[in-house]
């Protein structure tokens, strides 16, 4: 049996919003348009890619 070499992450912690019902409508009409069928993965894929953009923004630069 192959396995892939990196490390399974299992996710232990439990994060819970809540939507308004424009927010909500919003999330079900880009899951419908764009065939996303697992909205918890899309959710925490964009949330870490907004907030790995941040910290690359905050970090000082050579030229700063």
């Amino acid at each position: 049996m192959k396995a892939s070499r990196r490390t399974k992450q299992v996710r232990n912690h439990r994060v819970a919003l809540l939507l308004n019902d424009s927010e909500m409508r919003a999330l079900e009409r880009y899951c419908q348009r764009y065939l996303v069928h697992n909205r918890s993965k899309l959710i925490r894929e964009m949330l870490m890619a907004s907030i790995l953009k941040q910290f690359d923004r905050d970090n000082p630069t050579l030229f700063d």
